[in-house]
């Protein structure tokens, strides 16, 4: 059977043509400069790295010429006419440069690492304080990737401008000026016009390139995201047996990202063919004055070798200016698509006089109450419609209804993982909004319906619930969410590891391990958000009985499908199409005859054909 050929899938992300090159570099230096000390001791190792180094071939022209004046006996000469401090000093100025080099990279080494973590932990805390909308778009194997980038250019940039660029620039200037004080301004002319061509061609090409550079990276990015998508849902490409279909969609991305690649190296052999015949015309020029100078009598032997040394100092570095020019804008767009996502928008914030639900330290009874609340996800896409109800404190409610009534939406509002479209979230009579999500945050806890896992141990995930707690609460919570035995029959007990989100563990497993969680945690609200759909009935009985014992005294808000869980809640709201069409205690709605009855009804006829 042939395969119709994959979709095809849309780049993560491009950046914008217009570029914000010292934008970035305005952000990255107060990161930096937050060590001025290390930086300007840094700098000064630099200049003087380079004052010795241009000075080693003026020392060897020195010698050079010692060794070569006319009529003196060579070994005389040796003995008589060369300083032993002229030696010394060569020597010393070779080792000086290395030695002002190398303190340059100890003293920065600690400004670019602390700069880099900085900068990721910023980064990824901002990453935390975005909106659930953000993550629910978001492709996270693009996402990462681009934070790998940008925190690896941030010493890649560094490394190229402080090593490379600007040494070499400090060196040119020296050597120029040298060039125009001791010898014929041609000299000057040649070097300067050689290193402004070379300069000029190693942009206009390497600025074509970046193009290439770039459709390279975001290609990259688009497979990775392929693949990490792939990887993550590994059981549901068993389940359809779809393995060669990733395979050839994969391949797909990947053969866009080698012809890129191929044209980028290309690109990059005719960049170096052209920068060495610059270089390579620049030098026979100045080799060719300078032996017309040897021969006229106005330079000697020394000055051919000196001019000869000071272009291998200048052209070496300038052999990889393409190189360092490209890395150098591919790591600021690296550095620019980081930092944009420190730009993203915080949709869900604290207001600037926004005040803890609980003084510190302290805790106490909760009431909740949604007061006219209106919520889209979308402009276009209504879900709640002016809902109203409470759930007073040590209170249990319960809501009920059909798949897509916007039961779950009522849990992300109370967390307050969105703004409600109109009306309020009240928690104690204060307004969400009014409040610090943290203090909200750590009042609730929640037993969702898709209980995703770290890839760690069940200790370490029964013990997220309050990292604090010590071993013998987080055992205590494992029992009364009826996981403890299943554990303790493990060959590694608490120390099991669930895998990627979990995957190690059935669902109903899963979902005991969140309810320890949520246990553990002990808060003032609980939130069930289809809590035991996961668990077999038998169990699901016995965990049912030890929840309704845990809600005792706690505010309890209870999201269901099964009504037979949700019979003893104080009171049950019926939740159709975003709104609340019926009301009352699980006796009175069936009395009612309404839409809990008919699903009651429906459910028990459900029972009767699975029994």
């Amino acid at each position: 059977m042939m395969r119709r050929a994959p979709p095809t899938m849309a780049l993560p992300g491009p950046i914008p043509e217009t570029r914000h090159d010292w934008k970035t570099i305005q952000t990255l230096l107060p990161y930096l400069w937050a060590w001025k000390g290390r930086v300007l001791f840094a700098l000064a190792c630099l200049l003087l790295a380079k004052l010795t180094n241009v000075a080693v071939p003026m020392v060897f022209k020195d010698i050079i010429d010692t060794f070569t004046v006319p009529g003196v006996d060579k070994l005389q000469q040796a003995v008589l006419l060369v300083p032993l401090g002229l030696l010394a000093a060569y020597g010393a100025l070779r080792f000086s440069t290395v030695l002002f080099t190398e303190l340059r990279e100890i003293f920065f080494a600690r400004v670019t690492q602390r700069a880099v973590r900085t900068i990721t932990l910023q980064v990824f805390e901002h990453l935390h304080s975005l909106s659930l909308r953000f993550h629910l778009d978001r492709q996270t194997g693009g996402l990462t990737r681009d934070i790998e980038r940008g925190t690896r250019s941030i010493g890649s940039l560094i490394s190229y401008t402080l090593y490379s660029i600007l040494p070499t620039l400090v060196e040119i200037a020296l050597v120029l000026g040298i060039l125009a004080y001791r010898y014929d301004r041609d000299f000057t002319l040649i070097t300067g016009t050689t290193l402004t061509i070379y300069v000029i061609f190693t942009i206009v090409v390497t600025n074509w390139r970046t193009v290439l550079r770039r459709e390279v990276n975001e290609l990259d990015s688009a497979a990775n995201v392929r693949a990490v998508d792939s990887l993550i849902n590994f059981e549901t490409v068993k389940y359809f047996n779809n393995e060669r279909w990733e395979h050839d969609r994969y391949d797909e991305q990947m053969q866009k990202w080698e012809a890129a690649q191929i044209r980028s190296q290309i690109s990059l052999s005719w960049l170096n063919l052209g920068q060495s015949l610059i270089i390579a015309a620049g030098v026979t020029l100045m080799m060719w004055r300078a032996a017309g100078g040897v021969a006229a009598g106005n330079m000697t032997v020394g000055d051919i070798v000196l001019v000869n040394a000071f272009l291998i100092q200048l052209y070496m570095p300038l052999n990889h200016l393409g190189v360092l020019y490209r890395e150098i804008r591919q790591s600021l767009t690296d550095i620019e698509r980081m930092f944009g996502l420190l730009d993203k928008n915080r949709e869900i914030q604290d207001a600037p006089d926004a005040r803890p639900l609980f003084p510190p330290g302290e805790s106490g009874p909760c009431e909740v109450e949604f007061e006219n609340v209106g919520f889209a996800y979308e402009a276009n896409r209504q879900i709640l419609f002016d809902v109203n109800f409470k759930v007073g404190a040590g209170k249990t409610v319960a809501v009920v209804g059909h798949s897509g009534s916007g039961k779950s939406t009522l849990a992300r509002l109370l967390f307050r993982f969105y703004d409600t479209t109109s009306g309020s979230v009240k928690i104690n009579g204060s307004d969400l909004r009014a409040l610090q999500q943290a203090s909200v945050r750590a009042a609730i806890g929640i037993v969702p319906q898709d209980t995703v896992l770290f890839n760690d141990t069940i200790f370490y995930n029964i013990q997220y619930g309050r990292p604090t707690a010590p071993r013998e609460e987080v055992i205590a919570a494992a029992q009364a969410a009826h996981i403890h035995d299943f554990i303790e029959r493990l060959p590694e007990g608490y120390n099991t590891r669930v895998g990627e989100r979990g995957l190690k563990l059935s669902g109903g497993e899963k979902q005991r391990v969140a309810i320890a969680r949520a246990l553990l945690k002990n808060p003032p609200i609980l939130i069930f958000d289809e809590a035991t759909s996961a668990l077999d009935s038998k169990t699901e009985k016995a965990i049912q009985a030890q929840l309704e014992q845990v809600a005792v005294g706690r505010t309890t808000l209870i999201i269901a499908h099964r009504l037979s869980t949700v019979m003893n809640a104080d009171e049950i709201l019926v939740l159709d199409a975003g709104r609340i069409v019926e009301r009352g205690a699980h006796r009175t709605l069936l009395e009612h005859g309404g839409l809990y009855s008919q699903m009651w009804a429906l459910q028990q006829q459900e029972n009767e054909v699975s029994v």
